[in-house]
């Protein structure tokens, strides 16, 4: 059996095709601007406006991987938290996979999307992933309850603005990416190479560029 359904107000269709045994899902898109066809979601559009990519790269770089008290790992799941309650597919995935292979396991990250208050992580860690899902509803949904219980919980002034930044950076992405509807892989094997890339060269653009990818566009 197969089955299209189509998503009103964004260009987008969801097949599934079905049998006794496997689910699989694609996705398809077409940006709404020409994009490299290699370089699907963000990366595209931060090679498509280089000047403007810089000091967006050089934020994320400073925030997710620059010297902090919170480690890469639970920085990546306020990314993947912030994302997938804006469900924006190809960040979740992508902060997902950072996440996971920072922390050595799936479980955290998983747990986190579904509920943060029953998620394998430290109160302080809860509290402060709490922040993130208000900054991503409205920077006015954040209550003094909120920023009180994160300090009870130990979160210093410091995490808590970085945490708030971090929310709030993502929202930007989770936009543009969306906004623009950049390709969202299906392939998991996709968002494990990304994943592999963030953890060795941060959020900074690759010297040599991206057009070794090009070879690998099967696994889009």
């Amino acid at each position: 059996m197969f089955e299209v359904q189509k998503m009103t107000g964004i260009r987008q269709t969801d097949r599934l095709l079905l049998n006794s045994d496997i689910t699989i899902k694609l996705i398809e898109t077409m940006p709404y601007i020409p994009l490299e066809e290699h370089l699907p979601g963000i990366t595209g559009l931060l090679e498509y406006d280089k000047i403007a990519a810089k000091p967006i790269r050089e934020l994320t770089q400073i925030l997710l991987r620059g010297p902090s008290t919170l480690t890469e790992g639970e920085r990546e799941l306020i990314a993947a938290v912030v994302s997938n309650g804006n469900q924006c597919r190809f960040c979740t995935a992508a902060h997902t996979a950072a996440a996971n292979i920072l922390l050595g396991e799936a479980e955290t990250s998983e747990s986190v999307k579904q509920n943060i208050s029953t998620a394998p992580v430290s109160n302080k860690m809860k509290a402060l992933l709490t922040i993130a899902s208000m900054v991503r509803e409205s920077g006015k949904s954040v209550t003094n309850e909120a920023i009180n219980k994160a300090k009870a919980e130990g979160a210093t002034d410091i995490e808590i603005h970085d945490t708030v930044l971090i929310a709030a950076l993502f929202c930007l992405y989770n936009r543009y990416v969306d906004g623009l509807a950049t390709v969202t892989p299906a392939n998991p094997q996709f968002y494990k190479g990304l994943a592999e890339r963030l953890r060795d060269h941060g959020y900074n653009r690759l010297k040599q560029g991206y057009d070794h990818l090009k070879k690998d566009k099967s696994e889009l």
